[in-house]
């Protein structure tokens, strides 16, 4: 069929309509289409590689006190370790995940807080070198191995989490359950809904034009769905993480990644 013209302008014939995975145990990679599929996979052009070219350098930094090398070695010892976050901190019970760990430890060896929190540049930049340490491993959050009381607290963030992934939020009306469970594969504007699971974080999103933590993205769905935002950090955002990476046991880490 030919395309119709009027003017100088040729309309070509609508595309044929692209089937998008309905299943389950996806990573949101493959809801991305092919163009963005081969700029992930290729380091030379993917931004990502900006941050992890940072992370490394930061991973050896000694300027302003011990490095993270110095503490940890390589950066490979702490593969494992990254797989478990988050994580129940027992002396206050709260939950921290791997971007809170990495301000602790960068305090600690004599580095200025950092002003925009978990989305600063370098906390950023070692989360990504950190993540792309781990890629393969699947998640495997689990309570801590202390007493029954620090891992009854654990149990109970982690039902908050669940409760959250199921409750209605906003103007919308709506729950993560119901994009990310009954509408996974249909298209939502631009964007085609993938299962929700994070293991491609953090992300470089094209509408941020920078790499965004898991934190973020998931205040960005409060406001996609019209709702009360909490603030970066918040604890009801560290359970939902918990709920979410516990729900994708068993799949593996494909990130740092991109997204639209």
């Amino acid at each position: 069929m030919a395309p119709l013209r009027v003017g100088a302008q040729a309309i070509a014939p609508n595309p044929p309509a692209v089937t998008w995975p309905t299943t389950a145990n996806l990573s949101g990679l493959d809801f991305l289409p092919p163009g963005l599929q081969a700029l992930n996979n290729d380091p030379g052009s993917n931004p990502v590689t900006l941050w992890l070219e940072r992370g490394q350098q930061a991973w050896s930094d000694a300027s302003t006190g011990p490095s993270c090398a110095s503490c940890h070695g390589p950066v490979q010892a702490l593969r494992q370790a990254v797989v478990g976050f988050p994580r129940l901190r027992v002396p206050d019970q709260r939950l921290i995940n791997l971007e809170d760990q990495i301000q602790t430890c960068r305090q600690r060896s004599g580095k200025a807080a950092a002003t925009d929190g978990l989305e600063n540049e370098e906390v950023l930049a070692l989360s990504a070198l950190l993540h792309q340490t781990a890629k393969g491993l699947a998640w495997d959050v689990k309570a801590p191995s202390t007493t029954p009381a620090d891992q009854a607290v654990w149990q109970a963030h982690l039902q908050q989490g669940a409760n959250m992934f199921a409750q209605r939020l906003g103007r919308m009306n709506l729950a993560c359950l119901h994009c990310h469970v009954q509408n996974i594969g249909r298209q939502l504007r631009a964007e085609v809904i993938s299962p929700g699971h994070p293991t491609g974080f953090p992300v470089y999103r094209m509408s941020w034009q920078r790499l965004g933590s898991l934190d973020r993205r998931l205040r960005a769905c409060y406001s996609g769905v019209q709702a009360s935002m909490p603030p970066p950090g918040d604890p009801v955002l560290r359970e939902l993480e918990l709920y979410l990476k516990v729900r994708a046991s068993g799949i593996p880490l494909d990130g740092p990644s991109l997204r639209r």
